[in-house]
């Protein structure tokens, strides 16, 4: 598989199973796609930055893009730098690692 099309079938399942991440003002980047490993570098941010449960999704994101997209093997779901950095609280940290949030699954 090419990493064109890697990517196409990420941004794909990106733009129709996570529409909330562009109706909110967020937006993600496919960062780069390694097609003969399969591993897939995302970043979010935009209105991300403000957003509580943004942790949360960036697991939910990774977990489900492996699990979903065929050739994919691993994502790794980052914070956007740059001009279009999320600048995300900081209790949003403390949130990661709190137990509450371990299975959390948000409705996309």
């Amino acid at each position: 598989m090419s990493a064109q099309s890697l990517e196409r079938q990420t941004r794909n399942y990106l733009s129709n199973n996570v529409p909330q991440i562009q109706e909110h003002g967020g937006h993600f980047e496919i960062e780069d796609v390694n097609d003969e490993t399969g591993e897939v570098t995302i970043a979010i941010g935009g209105a991300c930055s403000g957003c509580g449960i943004a942790p949360m999704t960036m697991k939910a994101i990774k977990r489900r893009i492996a699990d979903e997209v065929d050739d994919v093997s691993s994502v790794t779901v980052r914070r956007a730098g740059g001009p279009r950095a999320a600048v995300m609280p900081s209790k949003t940290d403390e949130m990661d690692q709190m137990e509450e949030y371990e299975d959390y699954s948000p409705p996309f």
